[in-house]
């Protein structure tokens, strides 16, 4: 069971999970650009994208555990990131 770090300012919230894993779990089209991306992990915002990789982990039968991390200062660096993009998956 893989730790995914669930990362929090001020004002919003992210699940950093692996890319490979949303296209093991057939989701990688459906994230949507509020989510972010920084090599092989991707950001997923709070409100609906962590929703869907939660009820595709759940529907897998698949585990996880989560780490916070809450950033003190105004805003985190994931805001900083690109938007997510889906990649094609070799």
């Amino acid at each position: 069971m893989k730790t995914s770090f669930f990362s929090t300012d001020p004002g919003h919230g992210w699940l950093e999970v692996p890319r490979e894993l949303l296209h093991e779990l057939g989701i990688a089209e459906k994230i949507s650009a509020y989510s972010y991306q920084r090599g092989e992990s991707v950001y997923l915002e709070e409100d609906c994208d962590y929703f869907l990789f939660y009820q595709a982990m759940k529907n897998a039968g698949r585990e996880y555990k989560t780490a916070d991390i809450n950033e003190p200062r105004k805003d985190s660096f994931i805001r900083d990131l690109p938007r997510y993009q889906v990649e094609a998956h070799a």
